[in-house]
């Protein structure tokens, strides 16, 4: 009679491997043990056992990873977003002036910026909790979120345009028809301001992950005062269980929305009547877990 049986034991990621070369990398251990057994009437069991474990390095992007750098598009991409912000601005202000109107276009102006926030976050908890990078239109962001969920320090190695560049090309072919189809001081107020919010949530978003002593000091006012979404608060979302504070303009829904668990209503709701499940319902691996960043301390 013969049985045979074999089973696996993954390890977790072990971070803590020796600062031996100027390129960091992690090493992943998996260890594989089989066992085989034979047993006969006339002889004695014979046992045979094999140990195999397999090393395997994985290397975060480094400061100088050609995909963290800007290029001539991204640029291009965010100076063009840039230019429909002014133009919409423009119009609010000369509209304003010309018909007298401050208060209004103030107002939606303030409601831009609040929404905004609401807005960063839904689209936050979207890509964090659904698709892959197979998925139409925004699959490649989904990936780098994905990304960023294991080197969250990275996003401070990002260049400005290269940070910015993919909500600026959605900013440019929203708002600029805009521009060309309203001449109205309110709305312009409100587009004006909700669109720059969301354009440059990606930066605001980079500085929640900064150190403050490296911060401009406005920055570090302003996420103290609550105007940008602080350090602190955005430290949340990057611990366990990893599904709360995805609010990245000013933080100010993230305690209205993890409170009232509109997102976990969310996800039950899509679950119930599509069968998926969110990622932020498994038990995180090294895959979606933070690394330390051990080439900040080898420079």
């Amino acid at each position: 009679m013969a049985v045979s049986f074999q089973t696996k034991y993954p390890l977790r990621p072990i971070t803590n491997v020796p600062r031996t070369h100027h390129r960091s990398s992690f090493l992943h251990v998996r260890v594989t043990c089989s066992a085989t057994t034979t047993t006969t009437t006339k002889t004695q069991p014979n046992r045979e056992k094999k140990l195999v474990v397999e090393k395997r390095f994985v290397s975060p992007p480094l400061s100088n990873d050609p995909t963290l750098q800007s290029t001539w598009t991204h640029r291009l991409w965010v100076a063009a977003g840039c230019t429909t912000l002014v133009a919409s601005l423009a119009k609010s202000v000369i509209g304003g002036v010309g018909s007298h109107l401050w208060l209004e276009p103030a107002l939606a102006g303030y409601a831009g910026y609040v929404l905004a926030d609401l807005g960063s976050g839904v689209y936050h908890w979207a890509i964090d909790n659904y698709g892959d990078e197979s998925t139409p239109l925004v699959g490649a962001q989904i990936e780098a979120f994905q990304g960023h969920h294991k080197w969250p320090w990275t996003i401070t190695r990002r260049q400005f345009a290269n940070n910015l560049h993919a909500l600026a090309r959605v900013i440019t072919f929203t708002v600029l028809p805009l521009d060309l189809a309203f001449n109205d001081p309110v709305v312009h107020g409100f587009v004006s301001t909700f669109a720059f919010c969301i354009m440059f949530s990606q930066q605001f978003h980079a500085w929640a992950h900064g150190t403050k002593s490296k911060l401009p000091p406005l920055v570090v006012a302003l996420q103290d005062m609550g105007v940008l979404v602080s350090r602190k608060q955005h430290g949340e979302h990057h611990r366990a269980p990893y599904n709360n504070n995805y609010c990245i303009v000013s933080g100010a829904w993230n305690k209205v929305l993890d409170e009232s668990k509109a997102f976990e209503i969310l996800e039950m709701v899509l679950f119930f009547k599509l069968g998926v499940r969110p990622r932020s319902w498994s038990e995180p691996n090294s895959e979606w877990t933070e690394e330390t960043d051990l080439s900040s301390s080898q420079a």
